[in-house]
């Protein structure tokens, strides 16, 4: 079954003619062909737009194995969209394909593509739409080389409102399910526990680390796994490359250098499976090279790589709460605040305290403290407390699970539900 995912549509429809590269990317298997093949094409066809006026290429299949060559594919389509007069739109599907094995094993960047891409820009006729996925060409490396003629469209795993929407089940269960088993689309194709784990673990061995060995030729592959179970288990910690390697070392007897974990951290957030929160100084304006924050990109996939382990619902909760806030176009920092305090001694000591999310976007920027509740005063005073240590005009908020009905207390927080926040993205400007 398709599921209409209106907002990537309305997306594609808003860069209709720019001039532009259009790129499709995203985690596999998190929709990007489908909004692409079915969902736009559906859209410019319900607009008036002919079907013979859409030339589609799924380079994956056997069957357009020649188009692979740049220069074959380059023919085909020059051939295809030959009136002039006639406005084509070109959907080129898995675009990596079209890197030979020769440029794969080398590193080196595919110039004939990009000489092909760059050619179809000139062709005043053709509206260009392409997806790429995690071997030679990811649809990132597209985009860098297209800076200025490439439009990105990032495609991420169902947030719970679509999860809710395309589910038919109740919000409680919605919930329950979706924190467990995350928003990878397929899933909503299957009916029992058992499918879904397997299919999210084969999701990790077939798909997404068979394309990082690929591209970038692993030598530890061990190390790769274990790095990605540590980011899994210290979602909402402060880590760096130094940290883990002396954890994977000591833990798991495994012999891997700062410099090797950098590079494999790098690959693990260029294929989309995590994102990177950089620590942000409030009140020095500043950022510190180290440490981060990792979040995955869905939480369905980090639970599954523990083995349904680690359950620990304020950290699933701060990952989707993560997760949503991306999904709506912020950029997002972790908030770091110096203060002064007087200690049992009564002697002054620095301290500093921490800011989940510091959120932007254009104008806009927001302070959020994740919590599953907040139902005491202790509770409530160790959330506030950084919150209340920052002196600018901006709005700060605490999204907890145990509140029901938005409110702003009498410090000019807003206190807004969990549910409330994820199924309405006005809920943070009230």
């Amino acid at each position: 079954m398709v599921y209409n995912r209106r907002k990537y549509v309305q997306m594609l429809a808003d860069r209709q003619w720019n001039g532009r590269i259009k790129v499709i990317t995203g985690l596999r298997r998190s929709g990007k062909s489908t909004v692409l093949f079915d969902l736009f094409k559906t859209h410019l066809i319900e607009n008036g737009v002919t079907p013979d006026r859409i030339v589609e290429i799924a380079l994956d299949i056997d069957e357009n194995e020649k188009y692979r060559d740049p220069y074959e594919l380059s023919r085909f389509v020059r051939e295809k969209c030959t009136d002039t007069n006639t406005k084509y739109y070109l959907f080129l599907d898995e675009i990596q394909y079209a890197v030979s094995k020769e440029e794969l094993k080398s590193h080196d960047e595919p110039v004939r593509l990009y000489s092909v891409l760059n050619g179809f820009l000139h062709m005043r006729n053709i509206d260009v739409y392409v997806t790429g996925s995690n071997s030679k060409l990811l649809s990132k490396d597209v985009s860098t080389e297209f800076r200025g003629r490439g439009d990105t469209v990032r495609v991420y795993p169902l947030t719970f409102s679509e999860f809710l929407e395309f589910s038919g089940i109740d919000k409680r269960s919605a919930y329950d399910e979706y924190l467990m088993f995350g928003g990878m689309p397929y899933l909503l194709s299957l009916d029992t526990d058992d499918k879904k784990y397997d299919y999210l673990a084969n999701l990790f061995e077939e798909v997404y680390y068979k394309d990082i060995e690929e591209r970038y030729d692993i030598r530890l592959p061990g190390v790769l796994r274990e790095l990605t179970g540590s980011l899994c288990s210290s979602i909402g910690s402060l880590t760096n490359a130094s940290k883990i390697s002396r954890t994977v070392s000591s833990v798991k007897g495994i012999k891997a250098d700062p410099e090797t974990i950098n590079a494999y951290l790098t690959y693990l957030t260029d294929s989309f499976l995590f994102s990177k929160a950089e620590r942000f100084d409030i009140k020095g304006k500043r950022y510190f090279e180290y440490p981060s924050k990792y979040y995955a990109a869905d939480v369905g996939l980090r639970n599954v790589r523990l083995g349904l382990r680690q359950q620990e619902e304020p950290h699933i909760i701060e990952n989707v709460i993560y997760n949503e806030l991306v999904c709506r176009g912020f950029r997002i920092d972790v908030g770091n605040i110096e203060t002064v305090e007087r200690n049992h001694e009564g002697r002054r000591v620095q301290k500093n305290l921490e800011v989940d999310f510091v959120a932007r976007k254009g104008s806009k920027k927001y302070y959020i403290q994740s919590a599953l509740n907040v139902d005491n005063e202790e509770k409530a005073e160790m959330e506030l407390k950084s919150l209340l240590s920052i002196d600018d005009s901006f709005k700060k908020i605490i999204i907890s699970k145990s509140y029901g009905k938005s409110w702003t207390d009498e410090k000019g927080i807003l206190r807004l539900g969990l549910m409330d926040f994820l199924t309405d993205e006005t809920s943070i400007d009230r």
